[in-house]
């Protein structure tokens, strides 16, 4: 059964700007793992991670680094969550989590779906 959806779309010209203008953004929003990545690819997690987020009824108190957004040998794209957020789903129902990420020029976009 699903609990929950949700979708983002994020400007990437747009997000690198707001990363520059407060570089702390930067390590409040992603763990240390994912900061190591491109500016497009940036931008795809964070719009995967508001989806859970929208998917979740946007909690109070979300740690962002408590979703990470990893991706498989084969490149495919999955949520992970601990810590807050782990416990927020949890207590929701949700088990399993779809992940779809796109980009296309200067935009990228997510979208989740979480079951049971």
């Amino acid at each position: 059964m699903i609990i929950g959806i949700g979708i983002d779309l994020v400007q990437v010209s747009r997000f690198e700007n707001q990363l520059t203008k407060a570089p702390a953004l930067r390590e409040r929003l992603f763990t240390p793992a994912e900061r190591e990545l491109n500016i497009r690819s940036l931008a795809a997690r964070f719009a995967a991670k508001e989806a859970v987020a929208k998917a979740l009824s946007a909690p109070a108190g979300m740690n962002w680094q408590h979703c990470q957004i990893t991706v498989d040998a084969a490149g495919a794209p999955h949520v992970v969550l601990t810590g807050t957020v782990a416990d927020i789903a949890a207590a929701k129902g949700v088990r399993r989590w779809h992940l779809s990420l796109s980009h296309d020029g200067d935009w990228a976009t997510a979208m989740v779906v979480g079951e049971d």
